[in-house]
């Protein structure tokens, strides 16, 4: 197999419409948490702030990760909230990984802290789109 091929059957594989979606809309989930925490920061505890618009974003990510990426099959509220918890549960335990990352390797180990978040924010996507993909959404 020519290089040029194998490119292109990684590509097919990695981009599909899928992940892209996914990407986008994790773009946009990003926007309402900053653009929420920030708009209630002079009103509130910046701590309370974040936590709002953390929860916003979930429940966003949630909506559009469930229909509009992974096309959930759950049907009648007993499904669909059982999903809501694999998914918040999912989302709970990447925030500990990263948390428990950054305490590891900026408070620990020292290391400096732009790279170590960077590098733990992308595992946490790649993390994410994984346990919404096969353990929070319902498909056949």
């Amino acid at each position: 197999m020519k290089t040029q091929e194998l490119i292109k059957k990684v590509k097919n594989k990695i981009f599909t419409k899928e992940v892209i979606l996914y990407g986008v809309f994790g773009i946009l989930t990003t926007i309402i948490n900053l653009a929420i925490s920030y708009l209630l920061e002079n009103k509130m505890n910046g701590a309370i702030a974040s936590a709002i618009g953390i929860i916003a974003a979930i429940i966003f990510a949630y909506f559009t990760n469930r229909k509009l990426v992974f096309n959930s099959e759950a049907v009648g509220f007993k499904q669909n909230f059982k999903e809501f918890l694999k998914f918040v549960a999912g989302r709970a335990l990447t925030m500990i990984i990263e948390e428990g990352g950054v305490i590891l390797f900026y408070n620990v180990m020292k290391m400096p802290f732009r790279p170590v978040k960077l590098s733990l924010t992308i595992i946490v996507i790649i993390l994410n789109f994984f346990i919404s993909k096969f353990f929070a959404f319902k498909h056949k």
